[in-house]
């Protein structure tokens, strides 16, 4: 026996997947207890602040449907809520179902280790605390681990350095400030604006241009909220049927279905909504590159129009990326901030960073004098969080060294040799091509139901099967494979982080098809899976 605490359960992670397992479990009779580093809930909309920030899918999709009682007491006051709503909404539903005393905060899991002996995992903490638990759940995030490259010189900097997923509680005033940006995704593409209306001189620092389109935010309209709350069983339902995980209309006609005219109409109307909408109208915009490239020549066309120097606009436009197959932006005011005196679009293609300075940094061989530099410069995604535990299964054998040339799981949820292991949203599931939240809650549901399946049956423990943990993998491939996805280098790739291998990391059949998959299996019995009877998971 040991005086470590027990529990049923051992969520890693307080944000919206870690919050809806602690719900759910403990719904389920379970003990559970959910560790999480930042010093409340929230996830990546704790850590993430950065001016600009808010949601890239509309807010009345981007919320929990597990209760109707909160999908009627809660307003949304913007069509793309901002990170400050998004928070107040993740603490009030935490506060509405009591669930902050289950949950530790500012304390890091560094260990989870699954103990053969007595069929446990073994959980440690940065506090020196070590925790027993039959089940282990990762809600980590698929973005939660910041990418700062390793620019020679950082660390002699001698102005102040930001970084857009760590941003300061208080925020930042860049009043008077020369400022730099790195980095043009979506958290460049957010923050740039509202930074340039503050700073000094802004100068940003783009390797590769991306896709953006306008969110075309506003309030929400009184009518709109009252038809939504009127509809949401009816829409939740189109959401769980949709590819992508929102109401967006399924496409069911190719660009080549209508004539020219036809084909720059619907894209204007796209383009005047705004949102993910916009990549949704075609339906062979992702398979078909002669498809795609109508889509990019339009886009290009609007940014063309919108930037007043030819020279910044040929920069802007990505070259040889089809859009889509890295992540779409969405913007409000991205592309005419570069028109404005103060701000200057330095190519790093053509004059790559060389060091930083005490006093700013030199890209080819021009110097910047800078007061702050902030990295928009992305996550090690969809892995990165895991890796920064020391997870291990049976044998001792570490997730880090399982996954040397790529992540390799059962739906994205399990990994053979790691029994009572679950990942939320984990590579090889919809995850980041979907609406995250509805994605969550599936895995989650599903994981609870799994979990009572167990405890019903007197079954001590359920693990992948090597043979289904290689088949799934050799799926993702192969569904991948026709798309676009895989012709350009992206997180979605893995190709942000030096070293990293370079495989698909979502699963791109969609979450209605994915959803299906995961019901089948259980009314299977759990095919693909070892269920173990307690002797037999004890004695590995």
């Amino acid at each position: 026996m040991t005086s470590e605490p027990e529990f049923d359960a051992i969520v890693v992670g307080a944000g919206f997947a870690g919050i809806y397992a602690l719900y759910r479990l403990r719904g389920r009779g379970l003990k559970v207890r959910v560790i999480e580093a930042g010093a409340g809930p929230g996830g990546t909309w704790y850590w993430n602040r950065y001016p600009g920030l808010r949601c890239d899918a509309q807010s009345m999709t981007y919320s929990y449907s597990f209760s109707d009682e909160v999908q009627q007491e809660w307003t949304w006051s913007e069509r793309f809520a901002g990170q400050a709503e998004i928070l107040r909404y993740i603490n009030y539903v935490v506060d509405r179902f009591a669930l902050r005393s289950d949950m530790q905060f500012e304390t890091r899991v560094t260990r989870a280790a699954f103990d053969e002996i007595c069929g446990r995992w073994m959980i440690e903490t940065d506090r020196g605390e070590r925790f027993i638990a039959r089940f282990c759940v990762m809600a980590t995030g698929c973005l939660s681990i910041p990418n700062l490259p390793g620019i020679k010189g950082l660390e002699g900097f001698g102005g102040a350095l930001y970084h857009t997923a760590d941003w300061p509680k208080q925020g930042v005033d860049f009043s008077g400030k020369r400022v730099g940006v790195i980095g043009t995704g979506s958290s460049g593409v957010q923050s740039i604006p509202i930074i340039a209306t503050q700073a000094k001189h802004l100068t940003v620092f783009q390797r590769t241009a991306n896709f953006s389109i306008p969110a075309r935010n506003r309030p929400l309209r009184p009518e709109e909220v009252r038809r939504w709350k009127a509809n949401y069983q009816a829409l939740r339902e189109k959401c769980r049927r949709s590819p992508f995980g929102d109401v967006y209309d399924q496409a069911e006609k190719s660009v080549f279905d209508v004539s020219a005219e036809e084909g720059r109409r619907m894209l204007e109307e796209a383009w005047t909504k705004g949102s993910f909408a916009f990549i949704t109208i075609f339906k062979d915009i992702l398979t078909n590159q002669a498809a795609n490239d109508v889509v990019v020549a339009f886009v290009n066309r609007k940014i063309r129009e919108a930037i007043k120097d030819p020279a910044v606009a040929e920069l802007l436009c990505p070259k040889d990326v089809p859009i889509g197959a890295k992540r779409l932006c969405i913007d409000t005011g991205y592309y005419e901030t570069f028109n404005r005196a103060n701000v200057r679009l330095v190519d790093l293609k053509e004059n790559p960073i060389r060091e930083i300075r005490v006093d700013g940094l030199v890209a080819g061989e021009e110097s910047f004098a800078l007061d702050a530099i902030v990295f928009a410069t992305g996550f090690d995604a969809m892995t990165g969080a895991l890796f920064a535990i020391d997870l291990r299964g049976r044998g001792g054998v570490a997730l880090k060294d399982k996954w040397v040339e790529g992540p390799r799981t059962y739906l994205g949820l399990a990994v053979a040799g790691f029994p009572n292991l679950f990942i939320v949203a984990g590579p090889g599931s919809p995850s980041v091509v979907t609406n995250m939240v509805l994605s969550i809650e599936q895995h989650v549901d599903w994981i609870t139901d799994c979990v009572a399946f167990l405890r019903r049956r007197g079954l001590e423990s359920i693990e992948a099967t090597p043979e289904s943990e290689i088949a799934w993998t050799r799926h993702v491939g192969e569904v991948a494979e026709p798309t676009l996805f895989v012709t350009v280098k992206s997180w979605y790739v893995g190709a942000n982080m030096p070293g990293k291998p370079q495989v698909i990391y979502p699963y791109l059949g969609g979450a209605e098809k994915y959803r299906e998959i995961c019901e089948d299996i259980v009314a299977k019995g759990y095919v693909g899976f070892r269920l173990n009877p307690a002797a037999e998971s004890r004695a590995g």
